[in-house]
């Protein structure tokens, strides 16, 4: 994929946006920047999504990224599973995040298919590796379950789901930590505490994380055998779930 991005700077004070976070045209057109800034080891994770793949992608299944945004994870899953003819499906709701998904990657994965939809209409059949790549913690709680339950179902045997999120602290006292650390994170690349605010309150609404425990105890509800931490920078996990 290509790198060429504009630098972030939507919740400056002269640029600073209103409201609750949206994934527009301008999101859309600084997200590259956003979340290398914004996301501890964010490509690390992309890094062994394709590691993954390599590994547990079957001959001939799908693989599904639900919630692609601007296809990272997609092309990892498509480059890692390169030789085993898996269909690659990129799903998002954000035409603006498709659209320049698909600029992106032009032609240099045909085996991609972009899909603009709610991923909680989507079908899962035949998959052998999904991603939710911090996407879950965009969907209404009373909805997690379902669409959990759903990937379970729809998995092959021997199938995975790799589930990236944003956590809460256990308690009051490991979350004010997981806080302020991360807010560190974001001031050591460049955003003021008034971006850092700012964005805070705009996702207010919109991204609502949970514990660790409750993730995990969720993917026991959805039938899934086991799932394994791999990955934790902060307020930031990765985890295995396997079918």
């Amino acid at each position: 994929m290509s790198r060429e991005t504009s630098r972030d700077d939507l919740y400056t004070l002269r640029d600073g946006l209103s409201g609750d976070f949206v994934f527009d045209d301008t999101v859309a057109a600084v997200f590259p920047d956003m979340i290398q800034r914004s996301v501890p080891g964010y490509p690390a994770i992309i890094n062994m999504i394709q590691l993954l793949a390599e590994r547990h992608a079957q001959a001939g299944s799908v693989l599904l990224d639900l919630g692609c945004s601007l296809g990272a994870s997609t092309v990892a899953l498509a480059s890692g599973a390169h030789a085993m003819a898996c269909r690659v499906v990129g799903v998002d709701n954000a035409p603006a995040m498709l659209e320049r998904a698909a600029a992106l990657t032009g032609v240099e994965y045909p085996n991609i298919e972009w899909l603009c939809a709610d991923i909680r209409d989507v079908d899962v059949e035949d998959a052998s590796v999904v991603v939710l790549n911090f996407t879950l913690q965009f969907v209404a709680p009373g909805d997690r379950l379902p669409l959990l339950q759903r990937i379970r179902r729809g998995l092959r045997p021997g199938g995975i789901l790799i589930l990236s999120e944003k956590i809460a602290g256990a308690d009051a006292a490991e979350d004010e930590i997981l806080v302020a650390m991360h807010h560190a994170f974001k001031r050591a690349n460049g955003y003021s505490d008034l971006e850092i605010s700012r964005k805070r309150t705009a996702l207010e609404n919109v991204l609502i994380p949970e514990s660790l425990v409750c993730h995990r105890k969720r993917l026991v509800d959805a039938g899934f055998g086991r799932s394994d931490l791999w990955f934790q920078c902060f307020n930031f996990v990765s985890l295995v779930a396997r079918a």
